[in-house]
């Protein structure tokens, strides 16, 4: 049997880099999918370039009603969630705090934090249903950074919202470790995705841009996007039974030193 054969994922976020490179992951264990990007077309162009069973809807993950009616739409469809991966998120441009701009802050804070707490709100209890129901079990895995579990020079709202996002990981793990429910994050660092390589754009060398970011990292490189997505697969399996309120770090080395 495939390593997700008849489960339903919801992936938000799913035509960035991380969520497109987990939704085809999961198709290909056998999942069916549910999912939602802000962008309608661009959304519905990558659901037919799936081999999965798919339900799809566009909408800002800050609106709560986005993940009240992607919850709706996985029932309708297939009967519940066995899987929630919360990917959607932004970043912010580099610079102090003292010169961040006001509204880029909200809009992260709304984005990447409110944005999980409306999705667990949702998940959760269908989840927990699901279980006295039936003793059908679920995971939630939620994408946060190495900036939420270490400081972020120039990053600092960024860095404070993935800390929240690992905050209400953690929380939400021991809140329903006996109901069924396992919780976990996962931390990048910089990966080579769209929104990881717009620091890039207009650089005249980009090898040495790509050294200066990378200069923190034992490993002195990038991450590969289908290596965060390996740890997000480990995650979510359902053999990883007895893993909860963990923040897994994959960061080349980042939090080892």
């Amino acid at each position: 049997m495939a390593r997700f054969e008849g489960l339903t994922v919801l992936v938000s976020g799913a035509t960035g880099g991380f969520g497109s490179a987990s939704a085809r992951q999961f198709a290909a264990g056998g999942a069916n999918l549910v999912l939602t990007d802000f962008d309608a077309g661009k959304l519905e162009d990558f659901a037919k370039d799936i081999d999965a069973e798919t339900a799809t809807l566009a909408g800002d993950i800050a609106d709560e009603n986005t993940s009240r009616d992607l919850v709706r739409l996985a029932v309708e469809r297939f009967g519940g969630i066995d899987i929630a991966l919360n990917n959607a998120g932004i970043a912010q441009d580099f610079v102090r705090l003292g010169e961040t701009d006001m509204a880029e802050a909200r809009r992260i804070i709304d984005i990447d934090v409110m944005g999980v707490v409306y999705a667990m709100r949702h998940q959760l209890p269908l989840m927990e249903h699901q279980f006295r129901a039936s003793g059908r079990r679920g995971a939630i895995v939620n994408i946060a950074s190495v900036a939420g579990i270490a400081g972020a020079p120039q990053l600092a709202v960024y860095s404070a919202a993935k800390h929240a996002v690992v905050g209400l990981t953690r929380s939400a793990a021991a809140e329903y470790a006996r109901r069924g429910i396992r919780v976990n994050a996962v931390c990048p660092s910089f990966a080579r995705t769209e929104m990881a390589l717009a620091a890039f754009h207009g650089v005249q060398d980009q090898a040495a841009a790509e050294a200066d970011m990378t200069r923190g990292v034992p490993m002195r490189r990038l991450a590969e996007v289908g290596e965060i997505v390996e740890v997000i697969l480990f995650a979510a399996d359902p053999n990883n039974s007895f893993m909860t309120g963990q923040a897994l770090a994959a960061d080349g080395g980042i939090t080892a030193t």
